[in-house]
């Protein structure tokens, strides 16, 4: 549905997007990932209408866009800051779009209460003024201002990160089922990892310009193609080169290369899967409790250290000092 082709984008002499191509599915919730200043809302921002490339095309549907103005882009934009209209009500918030377009009167009341409906604002929330919402109902107003315009496409850019952790939590639920209901194609910005992972059908992640790896979730947490991605996603260890020459890892890690696992993956129990099974021994150095898991750091005998995350079930006993075995499962080692 959406193909970026070849597209570059410099500012003076910066060169903020690195001759990208990437392709958006219809339907798709797809995620620009990465850390800040890596290029993500610079492209979002091009695919909307405010930024030109300076080199490439944007097509939607096979139709090229990149010089069609914003307003005929069939696309709605949801802002970090919502950028809602203080001085006016919510009714008329989600009206304002409608409006520009001049649609009747009798027309803009029912889509705006439809809508209301569909993203669970009241009767009476629609005449409250937005500065008296709390900031998840702001973003259910500023989502329902985007969606009344019935766009082709929805982008998101960093809608949740004003937000407080719990809260932050719930309208990702709440942003996932709205998307699955209207099945509009969604282009979402983030930095965070966990909403990526959570929210996408697929992911992009960004660095400096340049897209390292596009995948599902999944594809990008488990088979992550470049150590940026490895070590930008999720918790990982990088396995001290002293553990892979005094263990058996020695004979699958790669001369020269640097071999990574994710923390869940280090194993304090024998892995029922059998093959390529490595056992190291090691002493409990420190431990975090975060209630339904608990980190482990643990000294690897022969030098370097490992760190573990088990799910609490009440059973385990171990505490720091304590000897223990890790079990690693060589087909999890990601090498680069």
């Amino acid at each position: 549905m959406i193909t970026f082709k070849d597209i570059q984008i410099k500012f003076g002499d910066f060169h903020a997007i690195k001759n990208l191509n990437l392709n958006i599915k219809e339907g798709e919730f797809f995620t620009f990932l990465g850390p800040s200043g890596c290029g993500k809302t610079t492209i979002l921002r091009s695919l909307v209408g405010f930024i030109k490339p300076t080199d490439g095309g944007i097509f939607l549907k096979g139709k090229d866009i990149t010089d069609v103005p914003i307003e005929k882009r069939d696309i709605s934009m949801v802002f970090q800051s919502y950028a809602l209209f203080p001085t006016l009500n919510v009714y008329e918030n989600i009206a304002f779009g409608l409006r520009v377009k001049k649609a009747s009167k009798s027309e803009i009341d029912a889509q705006v209460k439809e809508i209301a409906r569909k993203v669970d604002l009241s009767d009476e929330q629609l005449k409250k003024k937005v500065s008296e919402l709390s900031g998840g109902q702001q973003q259910r107003v500023a989502i329902a201002r985007a969606l009344v315009l019935k766009p082709s496409i929805l982008a998101l850019d960093e809608p949740l990160s004003n937000l407080d952790a719990k809260l932050r939590v719930q309208l990702r639920n709440e942003l996932k089922e709205l998307q699955k209901k209207f099945g509009i194609t969604t282009i979402y910005v983030t930095h965070d990892q966990e909403e990526a992972l959570t929210l996408s059908d697929r992911i992009a992640v960004f660095n400096k310009g340049v897209v390292e790896q596009v995948g599902t979730p999944r594809e990008i947490y488990n088979e992550s193609k470049t150590e940026f991605v490895c070590n930008f996603i999720g918790d990982i260890n990088r396995i001290p080169a002293e553990v892979v020459e005094n263990s058996a890892l020695k004979q699958y890690v790669e001369p020269g290369k640097k071999a990574y696992i994710r923390n869940e993956k280090v194993s304090l129990s024998p892995i029922p899967e059998k093959g390529g099974e490595v056992r190291l021994k090691g002493k409990i150095a420190d431990q975090e409790f975060y209630g339904l898991y608990t980190k482990y750091s643990i000294e690897i005998a022969g030098g370097g250290t490992l760190k573990t995350v088990r799910t609490e079930s009440g059973l385990d006993r171990h505490k720091v000092g304590d000897e223990i075995d890790l079990y690693i499962n060589t087909r999890d080692i990601l090498q680069y």
